[in-house]
């Protein structure tokens, strides 16, 4: 328990910043109009690219028995890839609504 003591007196700051921009993230995005999800979802695709990045840096610089640092970059790279693919396949599907029909014209 101690431990637990010590990571939170060390950590403390970094902690509260986490939990702030979580919350933070969760009131912007909730009063965002339906109009500007669009590039919302484009946005959050560039977020997931960095992410992706990272995860191959981390894969690069891990050593090759550390099986848990290579394990948690495939899964980011598993997790970043499915997000930027769903991601991008959602925002085609919502801008062929937004596009006129060639009867209309």
């Amino acid at each position: 328990m101690e431990s637990v003591y010590a990571f939170f007196d060390q950590y403390y700051l970094l902690l509260f910043l986490l939990l702030f921009t979580v919350l933070l993230g969760f009131e912007v995005i909730s009063k965002v109009p339906t109009v500007l999800h669009t590039p919302l979802m484009s946005g959050a695709n560039a977020i997931s690219g960095v992410v992706i990045l990272g995860a191959i840096l981390l894969i690069r610089q891990a050593a090759p028995d550390d099986y848990l640092t290579l394990g948690l970059g495939l899964l980011g790279i598993i997790l970043g890839m499915v997000n930027v693919v769903d991601g991008f396949a959602v925002t085609e599907r919502m801008l062929v609504l937004f596009r006129k029909n060639k009867k209309d014209g």
